[in-house]
């Protein structure tokens, strides 16, 4: 059974070595390097520019995470989405249940939009976010990666 609860720095262990696992496969976060714990916690927990983080455990151990931030300028009320589950042993309905709980929680500080900025050649990405509910409205075309290759950024939005 999945659970869910805001992210605290007892999960960080746990939790960027999913995050670094995902980066290490590539492919489907603009992530390109691994992080430390520190860094993990300063940027998806506690960190200054983190609007909330939430936590799916099975069986109390963490199985992925989502976060809410506000690195890049945005509209008022409008805060980045990240959301990252562990590859080895999915657990399906994780996403979707850190989702529900991160909606209750931005609802209930008064946010409005999450802006979803997905490489486009995330298929898992772009499909988890459309079916959530997320529409395209705008493209950053041929962003380059750190090896060069140029992939288009598109940014969707999901209207609470």
């Amino acid at each position: 059974m999945i659970t869910t609860r805001p992210t605290d720095a007892r999960d960080a262990e746990a939790l960027v070595a999913i995050l670094n696992r995902i980066i290490a496969v590539g492919g489907t976060t603009a992530m390109e390097n691994p992080l430390t714990p520190a860094e993990f916690t300063a940027w998806f927990i506690d960190g200054p520019h983190v609007v909330i983080s939430s936590c799916a455990l099975v069986d109390g151990q963490p199985v992925g995470f989502q976060s809410l931030s506000d690195y890049y300028p945005l509209p008022e009320g409008w805060a980045d989405i990240g959301s990252f589950t562990r590859r080895e042993a999915a657990v399906p309905g994780a996403g979707r249940a850190l989702f529900d709980l991160t909606v209750a929680r931005a609802r209930a500080m008064g946010l409005t939009t999450f802006n979803a900025t997905i490489r486009a050649d995330n298929s898992g990405g772009l499909a988890f976010y459309r079916k959530l509910g997320f529409r395209l409205y705008d493209s950053n075309p041929a962003v380059p990666l750190a090896d060069g290759t140029l992939v288009d950024r598109l940014h969707h939005r999901f209207d609470l």
